[in-house]
């Protein structure tokens, strides 16, 4: 017997690994800021002789990519919707730690 998905089930792919796949998994719209992390925390680490921040900017990007990949549809309405909020053209009604439990629960990480 093998583990099948149901029909319900969409099989997701795993999260990307390398800064190139996570790059390639963003929105048009996000490569940019990554970039711009990515390059400054590798200078930093350059500088310091210390990766943490690379790996910390890494994961970051990774689980964005990740939701992504899930559903680029959600995620690009969540940043619209975000940057309505950010502009007042549109009231928060999420706090910033439901905001992170939910995007932990979609990730499975709750």
């Amino acid at each position: 017997m093998t583990a099948e998905p149901t029909s319900r089930e969409t099989p997701t792919p795993p999260p990307p690994a390398t800064p190139g796949e996570v790059r390639r998994a963003l929105l048009a719209e996000e490569v940019g800021q990554f970039d711009r992390e990515w390059r400054a925390a590798m200078a930093r680490a350059a500088e310091d002789l210390d990766l943490t921040d690379v790996y910390r900017v890494l994961e970051r990007w990774r689980a964005i990519a990740a939701m992504t990949r899930h559903d680029a549809v959600a995620h690009r309405r969540m940043l619209d919707r975000a940057d309505r909020v950010l502009a007042g053209a549109e009231r928060g009604t999420v706090t910033a730690d439901d905001q992170r439990a939910m995007i932990a629960r979609r990730l499975g990480q709750q």
